[in-house]
């Protein structure tokens, strides 16, 4: 029987039987003989049998419960972070076979936690070298550019090329930038400063950053909304990725296209609707816009790097929100985006 693999166990079961045949092998010797008062001497030794069984199982019990809370303990130290935390599982039986498994268990979680953490160190690194190899050749090109156009008088053509290496140059630090941010949000060193916000104020503020790019590109921007709205956030990192979606939505509209963004309060949410009227997106996109770097086969956009809906999606779910989108090819396409409002039990 695998009950009796443990020791302990096997010690109390032995115990119990051998006071069941001792009872029964003194109660024929005293009924053999005739005892006088042989009943009583039967009925003591029953209640010495009882009370001694009763104080073996309180010990076996008592100390089956330390062992439990001692693992009690150490599980809750592992989840408090002390990866070095186990359970003692030395003796036999099924309990400590069961400490054996949550103990396996453990390094497997430690095995994963230590290369999902040498992942992210390893790519911090590389971005960061890579961002700060790139910081000087940035700088060099800026004053060189700066030149070219102080002198575009001479040429037409050096004006003409002066222009197109400022797009590249912004192209790159808008690279640079992004791939900065998403490596901080990753690597869990930005520390967001929530307060409570006006939506409007920050959708202004969003506003203002794209009228002349829409302006210039002869297309409608509409912002509308409740102007009493609030929202618990850092006004900075929201405002931005608000704004990459918008810049997604203009890069992805042509002239004479609009671009409204809408934010209203429910009971429990405040809500960001982003939607346009441009060229849609291909269902066999939608489940891959997220995804960094990510390049559609259809979308006629050269200019995007991958970079600007990742780090949206990131800086909402940070905020413990969420973003939906649904679109149409030829119509248009919906960025719904949802924060929950914090409710005092």
């Amino acid at each position: 029987m695998k009950i009796l693999a443990e020791r302990k166990i096997r010690h109390l079961f032995y115990l119990v039987f051998l006071f069941a045949v001792g009872l029964i092998l003194f109660s024929a010797v005293v009924t053999g003989l005739k005892v006088e008062n042989g009943a009583l001497y039967i009925f003591a030794y029953s209640v010495l049998m009882g009370i001694s069984i009763i104080v073996a199982m309180y010990m076996y019990f008592s100390n089956q419960y330390k062992i439990m809370e001692s693992a009690v303990e150490q599980i809750k130290e592992y989840v408090a972070g002390n990866q070095s935390a186990g359970i003692e599982c030395d003796n036999e039986g099924e309990m400590y076979r069961l400490f054996h498994e949550v103990n396996s268990l453990v390094s497997i979680l430690n095995a994963h936690a230590e290369n999902e953490e040498r992942a992210k160190r390893f790519m911090k690194d590389t971005i960061s070298d890579i961002s700060h190899q790139l910081k000087t050749p940035l700088a060099a090109l800026n004053i060189y550019n700066g030149i070219i156009q102080e002198e575009s008088e001479v040429a037409h053509t050096v004006k003409e090329f002066a222009s197109l290496s400022e797009q590249e140059l912004d192209r790159i630090e808008t690279l640079v930038q992004n791939l900065l941010k998403i490596t901080k949000l990753d690597s869990g060193t930005i520390v967001f400063e929530k307060e409570v916000e006006n939506v409007s104020d920050m959708m202004m503020s969003v506003e203002q950053r794209f009228a002349f790019q829409a302006e210039r590109e002869r297309k409608v921007l509409s912002f509308s909304g409740d102007d009493t709205v609030t929202l618990l956030c850092d006004s900075g990192w929201l405002t931005e990725s608000i704004g990459n979606i918008v810049k997604n939505a203009l890069d992805h509209t042509n002239e004479g296209d609009t671009i409204s963004v809408q934010w209203r309060s429910f009971a429990s949410v405040v809500q960001i609707v982003v939607k346009d009227n441009g060229s849609g997106i291909h269902s066999e996109d939608l489940y891959h816009i997220f995804k960094r770097f990510y390049r559609s086969r259809f979308s006629k956009d050269t200019q995007g790097v991958g970079l600007g809906l990742p780090l949206a999606k990131a800086i909402i779910e940070a905020h413990s929100g969420t973003v939906e989108v649904e679109s149409e090819l030829g119509t248009g396409t919906t960025f719904t985006v949802n924060f929950l409002i914090p409710t005092e039990l």
